[in-house]
């Protein structure tokens, strides 16, 4: 079992009382979310009765569903415990968030608790491993854990959504309200239909494709997996163009392109750039790119970050598209999603009393792991901070 100490002033006098977990018990906290644009929640209320009519106690902050159009009254008559400060909703064992705490919210939580959020390499810095290890958290990244069979279910489940809301994007940039190029994303009767080139061959890929083909537009794939190319053609059920990756040939497709899609997902903590700058200039005026991956550091030279703010900017007459939540656009599709994952896992963790016991029982848990006790267990996030990291199987045989 995890171990709890007490914080030591972290509450105000008139602060009540902290919530007691039972014998086979979980603390769920569910913080509000104060990341800019980010409007999903991890738990719908029909979840949080699951769990507490399975004997866990939720925390949920006020307004934490409410972007998500799940109201406070929802969660209460759901068996939570509706609390007004973000302190009283990060005072649990297990606190569940999509976008990671800053240093305030780290400060909130209780030293030896347990962090189940997005990592989002793209854009950490060494001070947030720094504070997580100062509480002694331990910190699992969801976009890590894997399923029974090795798929990745966050992973899957946003690149679904994200997927089928990209060419619906790519349309509103198109048209002439917009500025763009004034075409209709696929094609009417004797007028050629858009040309959609997408990099990679993933799950943002498959339902990328099977949007864009269902609107009539026409679709160029490049990945450098063989297999992942002869999956998609499988899946989408029809001949579609595929090609490994090649200056040359991905250049001519970037040239006649109207829709570019980013859809590479990063190797070993690592993305990789295949499209240059030079590519992009090549490219016809008023085009568009949507770097999908560019929450793991993108696969397009020019893309750089932005928000559902700001969405867009220019560069060589290209208009960029880089928002990293992507499904934060359709967030009641998409909390409904999370909320189907992450029930079944805090029972789990419930019937063997804790998250640590969770990542000892079980490699697919563990995988998630990047903080445990004080340590950084990540090789690739010590490479990139040039700080030192501990194995984690390690640090649980000598626990153990």
């Amino acid at each position: 079992m995890v171990e709890l100490t007490e914080g030591i002033g972290i509450y105000p006098k008139e602060a009540p009382a902290k919530v007691k977990s039972a014998k086979n018990s979980l603390v769920i906290g569910l913080p509000k979310e104060i990341a800019a644009q980010e409007k999903r929640v991890v738990f719908t209320p029909e979840a949080v009765k699951l769990l507490v009519n399975n004997g866990q106690q939720v925390i949920v902050e006020s307004n934490a569903g409410l972007l998500s159009k799940f109201s406070d009254q929802e969660y209460s008559d759901a068996g939570a415990k509706v609390v007004y400060s973000a302190k009283e909703a990060y005072d649990a064992e297990v606190i569940f968030k999509v976008e990671p705490p800053t240093p305030e919210e780290i400060e909130y939580m209780r030293p030896g608790a347990c962090l189940i959020s997005a990592l989002q390499l793209g854009k950490q810095h060494a001070d947030y491993v720094h504070a997580l290890n100062k509480k002694r958290i331990t910190s699992v990244a969801f976009e890590n854990l894997e399923d029974k069979v090795g798929g990745m279910p966050v992973v899957r489940a946003m690149s679904e959504i994200a997927g089928s809301t990209v060419m619906l994007i790519a349309a509103e940039y198109l048209s002439s309200v917009n500025d763009g190029k004034g075409l209709i994303l696929g094609g009417i009767t004797g007028v050629p239909p858009t040309e959609v080139v997408i990099i990679g061959a993933g799950t943002v890929a498959e339902y990328t494709a099977r949007t864009a083909l269902g609107l009539g537009a026409s679709i160029k794939v490049f990945d450098n997996h063989i297999y992942k190319l002869r999956r998609i053609k499988q899946l989408l059920g029809q001949q579609v163009y595929t090609s490994t990756i090649d200056n040359y040939t991905l250049g001519q497709a970037l040239k006649e392109a109207d829709v570019v899609i980013g859809a590479l997902r990063a190797e070993k903590g690592k993305n990789k750039i295949v499209v240059s700058e030079e590519m992009v200039a090549g490219m016809m005026e008023g085009s568009i790119i949507i770097d999908v991956s560019i929450d793991q550091g993108g696969c397009i030279e020019t893309a750089e970050m932005t928000s559902h703010d700001k969405p867009t900017f220019t560069k060589h007459g290209i208009i960029h598209y880089c928002v990293p939540n992507i499904p934060s656009r359709v967030a009641r599709t998409a909390s409904v999603a999370l909320s189907n994952i992450f029930t079944p896992i805090v029972l789990q963790m419930a019937d063997l009393r804790g998250a640590e016991e969770m990542i000892f029982n079980y490699k697919w848990f563990m995988k998630g792991v990047y903080t445990y006790r004080g340590s950084l267990t990540n090789a690739y996030l010590a490479r990139k901070f040039s700080m030192p990291h501990k194995e984690l199987q390690l640090l649980l045989a000598a626990r153990y």
